[in-house]
């Protein structure tokens, strides 16, 4: 069945709309669009006219969206964006093809990016592209192939492939302890904690998985990443649960001292999730067979 025109705006017309929800003022739509503030406001009332409904209200100069277009805009944009991802890779890699890929930037880094020379040698032809993300999102607004994930595999209308577990251990300067010792889990809720914002439950499920009735609110302060985390730590502010792999040379050196040990595996998993609307696209296949044969749970994380 063919779709009748009138269900089919100009990319010209929806790009105005789209960025007046977005920027909240004509005048920031058309410098992005550079277009006049005119031309915006024709494009608009173009819209308006195909659709046959309002969708501007304008008040002294001012244009704005009704409730109705905002929805619109909402839904709107995630189409925009999949024409603009289309037509990238149209452009960038005609015959091999691209994966855009989200990643956790300390596990990215640490773990996928020494892992890549790799691929790269046995698919020259699939170009990488990769932006940290420290939170879920919805791959049908974002553009995005797949993306690396922290926790339960419940990503919803997406396949997952288990990268690894982890290992946690809590750890703090030396001179944080002054010559204290820990000899049993609740000691350490004596002790400024560290959290990171990824993982808000991460003392809690060490406490419960240590025999320790955790209080609902633990305090202590809060960092985004597993870097400023652990700088925090090694500046004396707290204690921090972290990954083994990650302060192992600093343990080594003794800038940072086990708290309470030895290492125990922390709930959830890295996962590599995807949408199961990108599940036969041939780019985001090859580089899932080949992280199955390097992605195996005993696979040692590199030092």
């Amino acid at each position: 069945m063919t779709t009748p025109r009138r269900f089919l705006p100009s990319i010209s017309a929806l790009r105005a709309l789209e960025a007046l929800d977005r920027l909240g003022s004509a005048s920031a739509a058309a410098e992005e669009l550079s277009l006049t503030q005119g031309a915006v406001s024709r494009q608009l009332k173009a819209l308006e006219r195909q659709m046959g409904v309002s969708l501007v209200l304008r008040e002294k100069k001012r244009l704005s969206l009704t409730p109705a277009a905002e929805d619109y805009a909402a839904q709107i944009r995630a189409a925009l964006n999949q024409i603009a991802q289309a037509s990238l890779r149209l452009q960038v890699a005609p015959v091999g093809g691209t994966l855009n890929l989200a990643i956790l930037p300390t596990f990215g880094m640490r773990w996928l990016v020494p892992r890549l020379p790799d691929f790269a040698r046995r698919h020259p032809e699939v170009t990488i592209n990769m932006a940290t993300r420290l939170e879920k999102f919805n791959f049908a607004s974002e553009p995005y192939d797949c993306a690396i994930h922290f926790g339960a595999p419940d990503w919803p209308d997406a396949g997952h492939l288990l990268l690894r577990h982890e290992q946690v251990l809590p750890v703090c300067a030396p001179e944080l302890l002054s010559n204290r010792k820990v000899n049993h889990p609740q000691q350490i809720l004596d002790l400024p904690l560290l959290h990171i914002q990824t993982r808000p439950r991460a003392w809690g499920d060490w406490l419960d998985m240590h025999g320790v009735t955790a209080p609902k609110q633990i305090s202590g302060t809060m960092y985004d990443q597993f870097s400023t985390i652990t700088q925090a730590a090694l500046h004396g502010l707290g204690v921090a649960l972290l990954p083994d792999y990650l302060v192992e040379q600093d343990l080594a050196a003794g800038r940072l001292v086990p708290v309470f040990g030895p290492p125990s595996e922390a709930k959830g998993a890295y996962f590599l999730v995807w949408p199961q609307s990108k599940a036969g696209d041939r780019s985001l296949q090859l580089f899932r067979d080949w992280l199955t044969n390097v992605a195996q749970p005993e696979d040692p994380l590199p030092r």
